[in-house]
């Protein structure tokens, strides 16, 4: 695959997220030229002591801040749509960032989805992941789809303060994937020297190997010396558990169907994407767990 920094300047949405974090390095790296979009100015990233002088940083209330995010896709020829924070209006909010960017004059949308966004899929947020998808479809805009799997780090982050792994995946599995890829795949996609070689594509982004959330926890063992377990709720069990934490139905729906659609085997499929368009392997879990031991310090024995 060619990579060249031609594909004009692009603007990177979530900017001082991990992932978009992780983007910016690469993009820069490249030599493309970049807009940063984030709320907060001193959050976004450094990108080193001698920046690409094209490259700026916007500063934006959030998705709906129409007015402030046409001015930061003002003169940008594609936009990296980080999906936003799980909320009962997030479609609307992904509707108005799409919206700016046609408002704005934007050629192309590479917007982060998840795998098996459907109108009916088990994970109750993939549902909106393919509403925003129809919507960025029926605009016309060149679009790019990057269908990621569960992260690496989320696993890790399913851990309780007791050491158990606790949801209905059931013996289902999970391709879990690395910020590391999703970022990679996407600068491929992004800074490709066809830039019309992914228009209407949409990739699923996995890691190498699909387990379950059991040999999860073995690897979690391995890793952190401390005994990890996964317990395999009912359905009931899983609603009872996350009563404690006060949140609305809706995001304990999110939570509990992310375990369900394991145990579906909506999130087993191991695609090649990584190892086709970046050319070098999937990282697995393990690898990740030894690259991040940061990521999950907090579950070493006290």
């Amino acid at each position: 695959m060619m990579i060249g920094a031609g594909s004009g300047r692009i603007a990177v949405t979530g900017a001082s997220g991990l992932l978009g974090s992780k983007l910016a390095f690469r993009l820069a790296a490249e030599g493309a030229t970049q807009r940063l979009v984030v709320r907060d100015a001193a959050r976004a990233p450094s990108l080193g002591d001698d920046p690409l002088p094209e490259s700026d940083v916007a500063v934006v209330g959030g998705y709906t801040d129409t007015r402030g995010m046409v001015a930061a896709f003002t003169d940008v020829d594609t936009v990296f749509l980080v999906s936003a924070r799980e909320d009962l209006d997030r479609v609307a909010q992904h509707r108005a960032a799409v919206d700016a960017a046609i408002a704005a004059g934007v050629g192309h949308i590479v917007y982060v989805s998840f795998v098996g966004a459907a109108p009916d899929a088990v994970f109750t947020f993939a549902r909106d992941h393919w509403r925003t998808e129809e919507y960025i479809r029926a605009t016309g805009v060149r679009h790019t789809f990057l269908r990621d799997n569960l992260y690496h780090r989320g696993l890790a982050l399913m851990v309780g303060d007791d050491g158990v792994i606790r949801g209905p995946a059931g013996d289902g599995r999970v391709a879990s994937v690395s910020h590391d890829d999703i970022a990679d795949v996407a600068t491929v996609v992004l800074l490709d020297a066809d830039a019309h070689r992914h228009d209407g594509a949409t990739y699923d982004v996995t890691g190498p190997e699909a387990q379950t959330l059991g040999e999860v926890a073995e690897a979690l063992t391995a890793a952190t010396g401390r005994e990890i377990t996964y317990h395999a709720e009912t359905l009931d069990e899983a609603y009872a558990s996350r009563e404690r934490y006060g949140v609305p139905r809706f995001e304990v729906d999110g939570w509990v169907s992310s375990y369900t659609a394991i145990a579906a085997g909506e999130l087993a499929h191991v695609s090649d994407t990584v190892p086709r368009l970046v050319e070098r392997p999937a990282q697995s879990f393990a690898a990740w767990l030894d690259d991040y031991p940061e990521e999950w310090a907090h579950l070493r024995p006290a």
